[in-house]
């Protein structure tokens, strides 16, 4: 600026002439006479204040005036509640104006943070979907504070999306709610982004993304490519990350829940009402209008879903019950010690016998329940006892005559025998039948009949086996071809021994003789229990004993 205009400024200023028409009759800006003046107020060493006094005209009144004390009450019970949720809660009250007058006063009462922008791409339409999980701690009304997952799919041309709050980011529940999420939307788009969640990417090789192949062979059924981001780049999918904010803005904001149940209700409904019609920001239109628009571009489903299920093995314990998180299901008392297949979906357990045919079906529980059982009155062998004893006397029958002798002598010895049987033939499905075989020859050589002795023999002499050890050659390959299909075959295991197992165990501390107290490395015999003993004929005492 020429110093004859900021002289000329500061005469008019000094002769009582507004900075609006200083301005407009010097033709520059307001904003560059008021910094004329206040700079020259600085030379001077005199205080900087406004450069033209304010109004003193009264100030015009607002429509929200007549709210101000719920507005003041509603920031103080939610200081983060944004102003959309605040126009809403506002028209319940009567409020008929704007969301803009609304935003202003939450500004001057709570002044916003400035964010950095993010550059975003557009995809076409059935282009892409991007997937992602966030966790949240919860309170519940009726199930107390616990952590939930949020579940999101979104469409990246329409923006339209799939919510549900899950129990657990497990492979099971990740291709369940892809499920769901296809049939909400009417179809799939041809590439999913994924961040790095395990069940999605078993790790990174050379920068390269190395998928679960389970979750590959989901992809593959639906038609859609898995496209893993570059890790610590949340940018990349930013269409899934940014709802999030919202869903904890105006979803879970000012509202309260009796349970996951509850809010999964409230989330499909706040899905149709609210998010699906809603003017997007970046869009400029409605998720459902535009997702009529993609429709014809996404992957048809296919007649048949995916099944979801997880497949696994629980053995019968001695109490004919299989575990999983931590419950107990029932199967039939005969198939006590067996090594079943289990088949788990998302409302029930199923159980299979060794000849791949369903003997047992349960609702499963809750994910947050443990301790629980549950059991049919059909799986117990009921008042025959006889029938139960008789079941027993085969099964040791079929081990041999080591196995027989040593029933023999425990139904002699023990007052509780056929209980303590019982649970010995639940070993067989810890360790293999060879290795419980010697182990109760060993005990009937020294008359040491208790399923303690037994415990205690395997426990130094042996090792658990492999969960489909327990199943022969032709078993293994009934159930292959029954329940994932054929398969490549495998390598013979005789070049896995030497990876597997040692040659000889050197690592057992040796076992003190009984009659000297010296150590004997060539005597494994265990020390037997007193007969005079108060765990002479109590099953439980033995059990003790040997989980000590």
């Amino acid at each position: 600026m020429k110093e004859t205009t900021r002289n000329e400024i500061i005469r008019r200023w000094q002769a009582g002439m507004p900075m609006r028409k200083i301005a407009r009759e010097l033709g520059i800006s307001r904003d560059r006479v008021s910094r004329v003046l206040k700079g020259q107020r600085r030379e001077r060493g005199e205080e900087v204040a406004s450069a033209e006094p304010s109004s003193t005209g009264a100030p015009r009144r607002s429509s929200l005036d007549d709210h101000q004390a719920f507005l003041e009450s509603l920031l103080a019970r939610y200081p983060g509640i944004t102003a959309v949720r605040v126009h809403e809660e506002l028209r319940k009250k009567g409020f008929h104006g704007g969301y803009t007058i609304v935003r202003d006063r939450l500004r001057k009462l709570r002044p916003g943070k400035s964010r950095s922008p993010v550059v975003r791409f557009e995809t076409a339409p059935g282009a892409q979907s991007q997937v992602d999980y966030a966790v949240y701690e919860l309170d519940f009304s009726e199930e107390g504070r616990r952590r939930v997952n949020l579940f999101s799919l979104v469409l990246g041309y329409s923006r339209r999306q799939y919510l549900c709050f899950v129990p657990s980011q497990d492979m099971a529940t990740t291709l369940r709610e892809h499920v769901r999420a296809f049939e909400h939307l009417g179809g799939v788009a041809a590439t999913c982004l994924y961040d790095n969640m395990k069940v999605v990417v078993a790790r990174w090789d050379d920068g390269e993304p190395i998928y679960n192949t389970r979750f590959l062979a989901f992809a593959t059924h639906y038609g859609f490519r898995p496209w893993a981001c570059r890790p610590r780049r949340p940018q990349t999918k930013g269409k899934v990350e940014r709802p999030f904010q919202f869903v904890e803005t105006n979803l879970l904001n000012a509202r309260e829940f009796r349970s996951l149940a509850h809010l999964n209700e409230f989330t499909a409904q706040w899905l149709a009402e609210t998010a699906d019609v809603r003017t997007h920001r970046e869009t400029g239109r409605r998720p459902i209008d535009l997702h009529a628009e993609e429709m014809p571009f996404l992957i048809p489903l296919p007649a048949r879903p995916y099944d979801t299920a997880e497949m696994l093995y629980r053995v019968v314990d001695a109490e004919g019950f299989v575990s999983y998180r931590q419950n107990g299901y029932s199967a039939p008392w005969r198939l006590i010690g067996k090594l079943l297949p289990v088949r788990v979906t998302g409302q029930e357990i199923l159980i299979y016998g060794p000849d791949l045919r369903e003997v047992a079906r349960h609702p499963l529980f809750p994910a947050e329940v443990v301790g629980q059982r549950r059991e049919e009155a059909g799986h117990r062998p009921g008042e025959d006892r006889r029938r139960k004893e008789d079941w027993i006397r085969e099964r040791f029958a079929e081990l041999g005559t080591p196995a027989t002798r040593f029933l023999e002598g425990l139904l002699t010895a023990k007052r509780f025998g056929w209980d303590q049987a019982q649970r010995v033939l639940a070993l067989l499905g810890i360790y293999s039948q060879a290795d419980v075989l010697a182990a109760l020859e060993r005990a009937a050589r020294y008359a040491a009949f208790s399923l303690a002795t037994v415990e205690r023999i395997l426990a130094a002499q042996a090792r658990p086996k492999p969960a489909l050890e327990s199943w022969s050659d032709e078993e293994r390959q009934r159930l292959r071809d029954t329940l994932t299909g054929p398969t490549i075959p495998p390598r013979s295991t005789s070049e896995y021994q030497s990876l597997l197992f040692d040659e000889q165990r050197t690592d057992e501390p040796p076992i003190q003789d009984q009659e000297n107290g010296q150590a004997n490395p060539e005597d494994t015999r265990p020390a037997e229990p007193d007969p005079n003993g108060d765990d002479a004929d109590d099953p439980e005492a033995d059990g003790a004993g040997a989980l000590a």
